[in-house]
């Protein structure tokens, strides 16, 4: 990583990635579909669902309220390998939530991502969520009451 383009391009990825876990963390579903190109896809097998293009993704994202409690992202750098206007990488999860039946999940994932230079800057092409670790123990704590809002 020798040049300046290279550096500005691993520093716009990685500000992608975490754009992605900021608006997964505040239900901004608009802002994250936005972060895919047009026929972008977002595979998460262990939910399971798989959704095409900014409409899907911002349409399953505005029903997460309806079942989902809360949800804790923790993002780690993963792997960014650029090849001209396209790119691939992987990064590392650790999340916990609460579905509003009361299932809960803490896992340990990678997301395997590609990504595409566009007009608008970087975006993903396609997200694919690989859990590697899960335990589904009941969560001891709940989140802050009111006074946290």
């Amino acid at each position: 990583m020798s040049d300046f383009q290279t550096i500005a391009d691993r520093v716009e990825i990685e500000a992608l990635r975490g754009e992605f876990t900021d608006a997964a963390m505040m239900r901004d579903y608009g802002r994250l579909a936005s972060l895919f190109t047009t026929d972008g896809v977002l595979r998460m097998p262990n939910v399971p669902v798989e959704l095409t293009g900014r409409e899907e993704i911002r349409g399953w994202g505005d029903r997460v309220p309806e079942f989902l409690e809360f949800l804790v992202q923790n993002t780690h750098p993963g792997t960014i390998r650029i090849d001209g206007d396209s790119a691939h990488g992987r990064t590392y999860m650790s999340e916990v939530g609460r579905a509003l039946d009361g299932r809960v999940t803490l896992n340990y994932a990678i997301y395997h991502d590609r990504y595409q230079r566009t007009g608008e800057g970087w975006k993903f092409t396609e997200r694919a969520y690989e859990v590697r670790y899960e335990d589904s123990s009941p969560l001891p704590g709940a989140p802050p009451g009111p006074a946290w809002a």
